[in-house]
């Protein structure tokens, strides 16, 4: 066999891996669904970054991947409408998200900003504002 048959055999076992691990992070994601129900604000929020951080990387797999000539090769053109397809429905879904949330935090910070409710954050991080202010206009 010869050394570039290798390389290729050895690519297509790695993606075979590939394959094998995304098919466990759809179960892993299945059983963090489940768990939704019972989730705090904090678990919510580190399900949501983990798979935010998952997709980001199943995302930089694909870009690699049209811009592999070996891989690039063997993709036909209904791979590569398909790929599209979805790459649209999803990123279509992914900014009504963003716009729906950021409205929305939008308007529930300014209602709280009218009700005189801020966050205790926001108080913290204006008293170190403000000593860092009074240090730069009183060196010790």
């Amino acid at each position: 066999m010869s050394s570039s048959t290798s390389r290729i055999l050895a690519s297509l076992n790695s993606l075979s891996e590939w394959v094998e691990m995304q098919k466990r992070a759809i179960e892993i994601f299945k059983n963090l669904e489940k768990q939704l129900i019972n989730a705090d604000r904090l678990t919510l929020v580190l399900m949501t970054r983990q798979a935010f951080q998952h997709m980001i990387k199943t995302l930089k797999a694909f870009d690699q991947w049209l811009t592999d000539p070996f891989i690039l090769n063997y993709i036909t053109k209904d791979m590569l409408i398909d790929v599209w397809e979805t790459t649209f429905k999803l990123l279509n879904e992914l900014l009504e998200l963003d716009i729906r949330h950021t409205q929305a935090v939008k308007k529930a910070a300014e209602k709280m900003i009218k009700e005189g409710r801020l966050p205790p954050i926001l108080s913290i991080r204006r008293s170190s504002e403000e000593e860092s202010e009074r240090r730069a206009f009183f060196p010790l």
